[in-house]
């Protein structure tokens, strides 16, 4: 079984650089569906890590993050696919806990979860904090140009070696294709 862990906000979805608070703000990028709707279909398990800083801020409420996230699972569904896993940090930079990005707490937890080794997963993010837990938990970075992407990119010196595509819908066909 292979894992997969991407992150939502940039990723998955649209990033409106602030917490999403409320189901109606969240909204597929391009192609993302489909993506991951193909990378199920090839056998893989898909899963979710996202800091969701709102949920410590009082900005959002657990069960409206819970229907952000189904919303999210059913417009999977409805392209062919399936997120297995979904790992979030509900807290803020300051309470430095363990699972908020770039802390690989999460990618621990859905290791465990999976019952797979990190160094055989890949993580595809949008931000250099994605890019740092990936390489803090032994897991494959790779960095999507979507959200925070291009500007991760642009402002990071230092990420030559970290794949870079321009969506996730790029990235799976290059996976899929290499496999």
């Amino acid at each position: 079984m292979s894992l997969v862990i991407l992150d939502r906000d940039g990723v998955v979805n649209v990033d409106i650089g602030e917490p999403i608070t409320q189901v109606s703000d969240w909204a597929p990028l391009q192609g993302s569906l489909e993506a991951i709707g193909r990378l199920y279909k090839a056998g893989h398990t898909i899963a979710i890590a996202t800091n969701q800083s709102g949920v410590g801020r009082g900005l959002l409420e657990l069960d409206t993050l819970h229907d952000i996230h189904r919303k999210m699972h059913e417009a999977v569904q409805s392209a062919g696919g399936r997120i297995d896993l979904v790992a979030f940090c509900p807290h803020t930079e300051s309470d430095q806990c363990d699972c908020r990005k770039p802390a690989p707490g999460m990618l621990y937890t859905l290791s465990e979860r999976a019952g797979v080794e990190l160094v055989d997963v890949t993580l595809v993010g949008d931000s250099l904090r994605d890019m740092q837990a990936a390489m803090a938990a032994a897991a494959k970075p790779v960095l999507v140009k979507t959200g925070n992407g291009q500007q991760t990119l642009d402002s990071n010196k230092g990420l030559e070696h970290i794949p870079a595509f321009d969506d996730l819908a790029a990235w799976v066909d290059a996976f899929l294709e290499s496999q």
